[in-house]
């Protein structure tokens, strides 16, 4: 898996659906503020306000968070980035990216949720996974070879899409490459066409354990809940 996990069918009732954009909102605040509101330069940006529109989120509530996260307020920013790393059940381990204004409600909270788990110090599981740049992104012409595409861009490697990320009639891939490479990589994609939804700096494992459909059923569900955590931004996990 070369991205964060993903909760299947993360917006299936409302109540999912309206944390969900409480999630792509803070992105937007967060990116704005570290690169600026200029979607031309700011990559990061750029993936959160379509990954955001995707989402259907209103462009009211699009354009508030730019100019929230940009300084164009008078409102102040303090989400803090507060990362954890533990095991899931049947030791697998992942590393938990949080976004904060809170941080001891947020210790409260995960080492609530790592009861079923595992909760690690920092670097417990860290040197399973390899620090690369991500970027997902889709194209409305489905000929392209993707690969030719990552070696023109710069991409170490490159992989599909799952198909439920990829609007009809596009074709969809995950680029790989060297965290130094990630604005260049998106730079590419973005000028040749494609329509980048994702572009951040991530962690992939080295190794995935052997799990039964159980097993995976049970890590699964556990993950579900640690995604239902407002706080909780990114999960990274050694599960295919």
């Amino acid at each position: 898996m070369g991205a964060q996990w993903k909760h299947a069918g993360q917006v299936a009732n409302a109540n999912k659906k309206g944390q969900i954009v409480g999630k792509l909102t803070k992105e937007i605040i967060v990116a704005a503020k570290m690169g600026g509101a200029n979607m031309d330069s700011n990559f990061r940006l750029r993936a959160a306000v379509e990954s955001a529109r995707k989402a259907s989120v209103t462009r009211d509530t699009i354009e508030r968070a730019i100019k929230k996260g940009s300084g164009q307020t008078d409102e102040t920013i303090v989400y803090e980035l507060v990362t954890y790393e533990g095991f899931a059940p049947h030791q697998v381990p992942l590393i938990v990216e949080c976004l904060t204004d809170n941080k001891n409600r947020t210790a409260s909270d995960v080492r609530m949720i790592f009861r079923k788990g595992q909760l690690g110090s920092i670097g417990s599981v860290g040197w399973m996974f390899d620090r690369a740049g991500v970027v997902e992104a889709t194209h409305k012409d489905k000929t392209l070879d993707t690969e030719g595409v990552a070696i023109e861009a710069g991409a170490q490697n490159v992989e599909p899409l799952e198909k439920a990320d990829i609007p009809d009639g596009h074709i969809g891939a995950r680029f790989i490459c060297d965290a130094s490479d990630l604005g260049a990589v998106s730079k590419f994609l973005g000028e040749a066409g494609w329509a980048v939804s994702l572009s951040e700096l991530s962690y992939l494992a080295k190794s995935y354990p052997e799990l039964t459909p159980e097993q995976r059923k049970e890590v699964s569900a556990f993950l579900g809940e640690v995604d239902d955590n407002d706080d909780v931004h990114r999960i990274y996990v050694a599960l295919k």
